[in-house]
């Protein structure tokens, strides 16, 4: 799905009328029944239309959807909308669809990694990247960190600070030792 965009995932049914518990990833969470039809990891094309809020996201109507049983049965599933369907991002905004793949290097050209997710838990997105060799690393998607993005290259420059891909190596605080 490269020329989708996903905007929610089911977490279940809700209630008993077939209606489904839908958290949505868009920058307005309630805008998800927005961008036309949504098509699932599956294939499967539905029209979405949100009914109300409830704790975790919405309560959505899914079309084609008539019973608990088969909200239950999309559980898990991701929904996307096409790509031309959704507004261009603002300048210095990105989707997460177009960090994920990416190439990470540092200031020297060094490669990092590939950034492969995009994760928000509140305090602001973080990349993580993997390496060729190593654990993954998390890095703050902040400007400072991530000076430059190049969406036709398909590369993020990033400064990291000490530390943060040389586990032995003492962050740097200015103090000479």
């Amino acid at each position: 799905m490269k020329d989708h965009v996903c905007l929610g995932a089911v977490t279940g049914s809700y209630g008993v009328r077939g209606e489904a518990r839908v958290k949505s990833f868009c920058a307005e969470p309630s805008a998800i029944g927005d961008y036309g039809p949504l098509t699932d990891d599956m294939g499967r094309t539905y029209a979405l239309t949100v009914v109300r809020p409830v704790k975790g996201g919405y309560a959505v109507r899914l079309s084609g959807v008539p019973h608990k049983e088969a909200a239950d049965a999309l559980k898990g599933q991701r929904l996307w909308a096409p790509r031309s369907a959704l507004p261009d991002p603002g300048e210095e905004e990105y989707y997460h669809s177009d960090l994920i793949g990416m190439e990470a290097v540092d200031t020297g050209g060094a490669p990092l990694g590939r950034v492969h997710a995009v994760h928000d838990h509140g305090a602001g997105d973080l990349l993580e990247l993997r390496p060729k060799a190593g654990p993954a690393v998390l890095v703050p998607f902040t400007r400072t960190i991530v000076p430059t993005v190049d969406l036709t290259a398909r590369r993020l420059v990033i400064d990291p600070p000490g530390g943060l891909f040389d586990a032995g190596e003492e962050p740097d605080d200015g103090t000479e030792g």
